[in-house]
């Protein structure tokens, strides 16, 4: 029997030398100083530029990264492939790509007043490609609310405990954003009650816990549910948009739209007020989460305290440790290459990383060292929840790895609860306990890629730093009205919302996840293009294999993943074999076909005037680059 310990050890080997090693080798060559002023103090506006006390910033940064994205990937590939596959691509890949993504991410938009990507991108090779990738980068985002909406809406339906203590976390976080910026009340000591407050409200959602509708079929609640259907006499839900779905049962149907209500007006709100204190409080529960989980592991292993036959912590039968090329039988024709390099993005590399990083992060980093913790060790802190998740597959197994992400998410926290066990910690707490983490990074990933939608698109309409619209100010036409209702503050939301809601209750959310996952590792793939940009413009010396050779990787891997769905999934599958039955199911498949191909051609042909701007930069010599900075 394989302990599980081993997938642990595994990546705190690598990432141990990755942080001590690597990352300090590339904060030299990003030539990071305290003494540049950072764009948090250069434009302080108290809504989006706010400089941040290290561990709050890191909180934040952390919990908008982590979505259910390094737990869903790690589960569905180690369940088709098998975990030392899964566990290989994020123990080596991580170090070498994805944090390398996120810390070059985010001294790049330290040195361009905490623009974006595409941002920077444009100063080099033109305003034409810096909305190409804007735009790449806004429909991905788009694809990002529609999941962890979804995510989100699952787990709340499989553990109505967290519903409540959910709850509960987002009202204390709106108080310690008063008690913080408004009361000026002592940093510590306000640490220590609001973070004893937050887990006493996961005790107070096991106690009460609540759901909007009743389960439906062989489905159940905890005993002492409070069902708000039943008190308001609203039926059984049937009559919830999309309820009729897939795995979109009444409960989960209603919690998505409400999901993406919550993430408009967080991300309209200024920072201060919940994205700061509710990431910061989240973080707690995060890192006790993640933590608590290796720990579990460890000790499990060395004393036998787990709930388990044996005492100790292994890998179920159910688990193999590799399934073949092609996978097990039953998750349909899938080769290892190159989609187990797309199913697991999140926890490895991931372009929605570079958007928190030159987004909202950039905006608040107080110094510019602080860099290499929030940008490098923030990527390592993520790759760490993929082992977890992994670890709790691996101890809970996965007899169904067709189910897809309402079968996996499940797994994480039953698997959780059984780690949790080692410590002594009963399953009936510590299930819940992890269905919130994982909710908790959820809700904070949701709000956060709103927000981050917004700023796309004040970028492609042009607005400078600091300056916001509020998207009320219509009239001048029907173009200037849309410009203002897709740019503001209070209407940009909808944009995104609504064509994600679309998706989700069309019936065909399971199809989303592998668009999903090739679009973001094919913005990453963008990503490392930009900084490789930049660094060949800022300094003809500077080596460019950091960054190039991850965006070469990336580039490749994607585009034959996306052809793969395209041609392969797509076409021949559904449309030529007849795969996709009815009118929903055939245009869901047309779209994601033809969306496929358009990023595919959107990543060649800014691969392409890339290549060109580091081949002339190169080629006319040192008199050619520009300074960090220089816009």
């Amino acid at each position: 029997m394989t302990q599980v310990i081993w997938i642990v050890l595994a990546v705190l080997v690598t990432f141990s030398v990755g942080y001590l090693g690597y990352s300090k080798y590339l904060a030299r060559f990003l030539e990071l100083d305290d003494d540049n002023e950072t764009p948090a103090h250069k434009y302080e506006d108290g809504q989006e530029y706010v400089p941040s006390k290290k561990p709050v910033l890191l909180g934040h940064h952390y919990s908008s990264i982590a979505g259910g994205a390094p737990i869903v990937g790690p589960i569905t590939a180690g369940a088709v492939w098998g975990w030392v596959p899964a566990l290989l691509w994020i123990a080596i890949g991580n170090p070498l790509m994805g944090s390398v993504h996120d810390f070059v991410s985010l001294s790049g938009s330290l040195r361009h007043e905490g623009k974006s990507i595409g941002y920077i991108i444009g100063e080099y090779i033109g305003e034409g490609g810096k909305n190409m990738l804007l735009w790449f980068a806004f429909l991905t985002i788009i694809l990002v609310v529609a999941v962890f909406a979804l995510v989100v809406a699952i787990v709340f339906d499989a553990f109505p405990q967290v519903t409540t203590a959910s709850t509960v976390y987002i009202v204390l976080a709106l108080l310690l954003g008063v008690y913080l910026y408004q009361l000026n009340g002592p940093f510590l000591p306000g640490t220590v009650v609001f973070v004893t407050l937050v887990f006493a409200g996961v005790y107070a959602g096991i106690q009460y816990p609540f759901a909007l509708f009743p389960a439906v079929g062989e489905a159940s609640y905890p005993a002492g549910t409070l069902v708000l259907a039943d008190v308001l006499n609203l039926g059984t839900g049937q009559w919830i948009p999309g309820s009729s779905a897939t795995a979109m049962n009444p409960n989960r149907a209603a919690w998505v739209p409400i999901i993406m209500v919550y993430a408009g007006i967080a991300s309209a709100l200024p920072v201060w007020v919940l994205l700061q204190p509710r990431d910061y409080l989240s973080s707690f529960l995060l890192y006790a989460g993640v933590g608590g989980s290796l720990v579990a592991v460890i000790v499990g292993t060395i004393f036998g305290t787990a709930a388990t036959e044996t005492g100790s912590l292994v890998i179920a039968d159910s688990m193999g440790a590799f399934n073949g090329f092609w996978g097990v039988e039953g998750a349909g024709l899938a080769p290892l290459f190159p989609l187990l390099f797309i199913t697991i993005a999140c926890g490895t590399i991931s372009g929605f990383h570079s958007l928190v990083s030159s987004g909202t992060t950039a905006k608040q980093l107080n110094k510019e060292t602080d860099a290499r913790l929030i940008g490098y060790g923030g990527m390592l802190g993520e790759g760490l929840l993929a082992a977890v998740a992994l670890s709790t597959l691996a101890v809970a197994g996965f007899a169904d790895p067709a189910g897809g992400i309402g079968a996996a998410l499940p797994n994480f926290a039953t698997g959780g609860g059984i780690i949790f066990t080692s410590l002594g910690i009963p399953q009936t707490f510590g299930a819940p306990f992890m269905a919130l983490v994982l909710v908790s990074f959820l809700l904070t990933s949701t709000d956060t890629a709103v927000r981050l939608g917004r700023y796309m698109m004040e970028e492609i309409v042009g607005l400078r730093a600091g300056e916001t619209a509020s998207g009320f100010n219509v009239g001048g036409g029907i173009r200037s009205t849309l410009g203002e209702i897709g740019r503001g503050r209070y209407t940009n939301p909808l944009v995104q919302a609504i064509p994600a809601y679309l998706m989700v209750i069309s019936g065909e959310w399971l199809t989303l996840w592998a668009l999903f996952g090739g679009a973001n590792q094919l913005l990453a793939a963008l990503a490392l293009l930009t900084a490789t940009v930049w660094l060949a413009n800022w300094d003809d010396n500077k080596q460019l294999y950091s960054t190039g050779v991850p965006m070469a990787v990336m580039t490749t891997i994607t585009i034959l993943g996306l052809s793969w769905l395209a041609f392969y999934s797509n076409l021949y599958q559904n449309l030529i074999q007849g795969g996709a039955e009815g009118t929903a199911a055939i245009a869901s498949s047309t779209v994601q076909m033809v969306l496929a191909l358009v990023l595919i051609g959107l990543a060649l042909a800014l691969v392409k005037k890339g290549y060109d701007n580091i081949s002339t930069v190169r080629d006319r010599g040192p008199a050619s680059a520009v300074e960090p900075g220089d816009d």
